[in-house]
């Protein structure tokens, strides 16, 4: 049995692990959050390292991409370097992948008209993927990363004004620490309600789930949401609110959603390979091989 580990510095209330078979290979799956201990992830990067297939980091990212370029956090990289035989990914490698299938699966299966609808991402600048997929759609998009990354009242309307944001900010928050702009630890918990009128007025918000549990207003009634990491307990949080439908990019693991760093360690394991000799279409060949598809499901009548 193959065996991947997320190691996150997020909450460990969002712990969990399941057994699942992909590609005809038996994974046991495991997240383990360290509630923002920093030293606590690279100690159990330290003491697994070599006796797992791959590790996954989740509550931060190792890259984000401007254009073309790609970035690294430092601070997240220093983490990573505590394992030294173990592949670490942390689902950028993905993650266009994924999210640009998704919009074309609810177009294909699901008979969503993008064109009609009105969508908040709550974060694009690690998601070029589903912000150009939902643009080409036909949806009309605002990009919500001033707004809640860094607490600016200034949505974003067009691809190229968010190309332009990441290439200025890109250099200056990968030197930054991670938990400046993103929820770690307690924080995933936390609801702190910001800028509710592009969540009211928004009929789908998609992106990182930490930044719309914490910043959502309670009354989310008809929203479709498009999100990853989406444990039991938080779909009952968002049926309450009055999610309509929720679609996750990865599949149910568990009765869960795990994070796409833990499917690229999958397929990471699964290739045999290290993370920098795998390309974008080796991956989307995997992800064909083991047919994985998003999960949609409907939470209000």
């Amino acid at each position: 049995m193959k065996h991947v580990v997320s190691i996150s510095l997020g909450s460990s209330q969002r712990n969990g692990s399941a057994i699942q078979t992909f590609g005809g290979h038996s994974f046991k799956i495991e997240r383990i959050g360290t509630d923002g201990d920093k030293v606590k992830a690279m100690q159990l990067l330290q003491e697994m390292d070599g006796k797992v297939d791959a590790f996954g980091l989740g509550g931060t990212d190792l890259y984000v991409y401007a254009g073309s370029k790609r970035y690294m956090f430092r601070e997240t990289a220093r983490i990573a370097a505590a394992a030294k035989k173990t592949p670490v990914v942390d689902g950028s490698g993905i993650k266009n992948t994924l999210e640009r299938r998704v919009v074309d699966f609810l177009m294909a299966k699901h008979k969503l008209d993008f064109r009609s609808r009105k969508t908040l991402v709550v974060c694009a600048v690690d998601r070029f993927g589903l912000a150009e997929a939902l643009v080409a759609a036909g949806s009309k998009v605002v990009f919500g990363d001033l707004m809640f990354g860094l607490g600016v009242p200034a949505p974003i309307h067009t691809l190229s004004g968010l190309d332009r944001l990441a290439k200025l900010i890109a250099p200056v928050i990968t030197r930054l620490p991670v938990s400046w702009f993103y929820p770690t630890g307690k924080a995933q918990t936390e609801s702190k309600p910001r800028f509710a009128r592009y969540f009211r007025e928004a009929d789908i918000i998609a992106g990182d789930f930490h930044f719309i549990r914490r910043y959502a207003p309670d009354n989310l009634a008809g929203k479709i949401i498009i999100s990853n990491t989406v444990t039991a307990e938080d779909e009952h949080m968002l049926k309450r609110r009055g999610v309509h439908t929720l679609v996750t990019t990865t599949p149910e693991i568990g009765g869960r959603s795990f994070g796409t760093n833990i499917l690229e360690g999958v397929l990471v394991a699964l290739a045999g390979k290290r993370p920098d000799d795998l390309t974008y279409r080796d991956y989307e060949k995997l992800l064909d091989e083991i047919r994985i598809e998003p999960r949609v499901k409907q939470l209000a009548d």
